[in-house]
């Protein structure tokens, strides 16, 4: 399996999304410098923040009103953010492996969050990694 980081929790609320979770398969080395790394897929956008890592544990979170901070464009537009852990040299890829439930894209359902006319949520994708959604809600200004 190759190395990657190791989600254990995940806490969307309160504005934020907070991650739990552990390094695996590569040596954590000092706990300084790591980051949170999420990238807009498909583009070359990149936000970071910072990741707290003891031992091979790490920590990090983020606000969600930086990925619902833009003005809204066409109905309908969908963001998928991949997550990572990065110390600069290496970017583990956030996900759930061990665990032994696959498929838990169709199977694992965390709440959104809603703010400045998008909705964010954390997703597992196909490959049992951690994603973040942002889908602008449309709004309709016809009665019904």
């Amino acid at each position: 399996m190759r190395p990657h980081a190791e989600v254990e929790e995940v806490w969307p609320r309160d504005g934020r999304i907070r991650l739990v979770g552990r390094i695996h398969g590569r040596a954590a080395g000092g706990s300084d410098g790591w980051r949170l790394l999420l990238v807009l897929r498909g583009t070359d956008r990149r936000l970071h923040y910072p990741a707290r890592v003891k031992g091979d544990r790490f920590e990090s979170e983020l606000p969600v009103s930086d990925l619902a901070d833009r003005d809204a464009e066409a109905g309908g537009e969908v963001e998928e953010w991949d997550i990572h852990l990065t110390d600069g040299e290496a970017e583990l890829r956030v996900g759930r492996q061990l665990d032994d439930i696959r498929g838990k894209k169709k199977i694992m359902v965390f709440p959104e969050q809603r703010l400045s006319g998008w909705s964010v949520r954390p997703y597992y994708t196909v490959k049992d990694n951690l994603s973040l959604e942002c889908r602008l809600e449309c709004h309709s200004e016809e009665a019904i």
